[in-house]
């Protein structure tokens, strides 16, 4: 069993969507989602990887995807509000903020660090490297 689809295999148990071609996979999920008159709005969480057999390293990012769409104020709608994810640092203490902020507005349990805990986990076992990246830039 190949590591692309050791990370299949686990993305279904999330379930989450799982999408790869070439070595290149993207893992796409809904975290929660509020419905109103005539409004829907939903936060995404999208982890997007790159398996590099040759150098044995998998290279890795994510995000959280907030988008509505529907009436707002007599006229059609539709916005998309994107929030990266760290590994540590500042970055990491924004997303925990945004993280917060997402839970007054929605009710979610989700631990956006177990995704990547758990490709990480993965890409060691079958020998491979794993490096965080900020952006899906040279993925």
């Amino acid at each position: 069993m190949t590591l692309v689809d050791q990370i299949r295999d686990y993305a279904s148990t999330i379930p989450a969507e799982f999408k790869e071609k070439k070595g290149f996979g993207e893992i796409n999920f809904v975290v929660a989602e509020r419905k109103a008159f005539l409004s829907k709005e939903k936060l995404s969480y999208q982890a997007k990887f790159r398996v590099d057999d040759d150098a044995k390293i998998v290279k890795f990012t994510e995000m959280l995807k907030e988008s509505s769409s529907g009436m707002e104020n007599a006229g059609m709608s539709f916005k998309t509000e994107s929030f990266k994810t760290g590994k540590g640092g500042q970055l990491e203490s924004v997303i925990e903020q945004q993280a917060d902020q997402f839970g007054k507005k929605y009710q979610y349990q989700f631990d956006f660090k177990s995704v990547r805990g758990k490709v990480e986990a993965l890409a060691k076992a079958a020998g491979y490297d794993f490096q965080y990246q900020i952006t899906a830039k040279g993925l």
